[in-house]
């Protein structure tokens, strides 16, 4: 489930690998998928160009809020893996993943619930669960190499980066591209709930916002029509595979079980209706745009 390309490999993680092109980077996002932060043999279908393709719709949407890492989508870019591949920058990545809460929820809900404050942010009483917050929140957490990322606070975040005047811009980036995000997403009919970033430095010190942005894997995003205070929502991430996985039986140890086909399915129909709604055009035509196969 590898790219398998004759080019020198740097990375793998769950989901993407990068490949060293001497002066910049190739980023391509596989088929894979994983829950419990194990992964499944099974891919999804055109999984990898969705995130890709999100990616680069809002690396375009907010390149006037933050510069992003994006050099090309089509050049330099093998046929094998085109749709689902970027050529980018080369940076020196920040150690902490920038992540904003606009709506309380998840993890955020679960730590509300228990002290009132989340990631050392305190917030007002009496708060219900998928409310709206009066506003965005900067909520860090760690950038773990295995396992689960843990939530963090900002002075955590400032001691891990080492710079806090540095942090402070991360953070009032971070807030900036939510805040734009959100408000185009609400104009699509989608509540962009909460999302996380990463950031990096060029040689020259800019900061530079890289790795994926504001996808179904790194955000969480509900349909606006069907939105309810005081309830979880439904999403258009990869909580419908999650959701098959927690009732599989399944011990959440490795290795996964492999996905049934109606789950596949469903899942790929999620994730392109995601890319669909949020940019306003059909999937079929950023596969055309980078001359992809499918």
């Amino acid at each position: 489930m590898t790219a398998n390309l004759d080019l020198p490999l740097i990375a793998r993680g769950k989901v993407r690998e990068l490949y060293d092109l001497g002066d910049a980077l190739l980023m391509v996002a596989s088929d894979r998928i994983s829950t419990y932060d194990v992964v499944h043999p099974t891919p999804i279908p055109g999984k990898g160009a969705v995130l890709t393709g999100l990616s680069a719709y809002w690396f375009e949407q907010t390149a006037d809020v933050v510069p992003n890492h994006v050099i090309s989508y089509p050049d330099r870019v093998p046929d094998s893996v085109r749709g689902r591949a970027v050529v980018v920058r080369k940076l020196e990545m920040l150690p902490v993943e920038c992540v904003v809460r606009g709506y309380i929820t998840g993890s955020g809900w679960k730590d509300y619930q228990a002290t009132g404050v989340v990631s050392g942010v305190r917030l007002p009483e009496g708060l219900r669960e998928s409310e709206q917050l009066p506003e965005p929140i900067f909520t860090p957490s760690t950038k773990a190499l295995e396992g689960h990322d843990e939530a963090i606070d900002f002075e955590a975040a400032a001691a891990a980066v080492g710079d806090r005047e540095l942090t402070e811009r991360l953070r009032d980036a971070s807030l900036m591209v939510y805040s734009t995000a959100a408000a185009i997403a609400r104009e699509r009919g989608v509540i962009l709930a909460d999302t996380k970033f990463e950031f990096g430095r060029d040689a020259d010190g800019t900061l530079i916002v890289g790795d994926e942005v504001l996808t179904p894997d790194s955000s969480r995003y509900w349909p606006a029509d069907t939105y309810r205070v005081g309830e979880s929502q439904p999403s258009f991430d990869k909580q419908y595979v999650r959701d098959w996985a927690s009732g599989s039986g399944w011990d959440k140890l490795p290795p996964a079980p492999a996905i049934p086909e109606d789950i596949v399915a469903g899942t790929r129909a999620r994730y392109i209706e995601a890319y669909e709604t949020i940019t306003g055009e059909p999937f079929a035509a950023w596969l055309d745009r980078t001359g992809a196969t499918g």
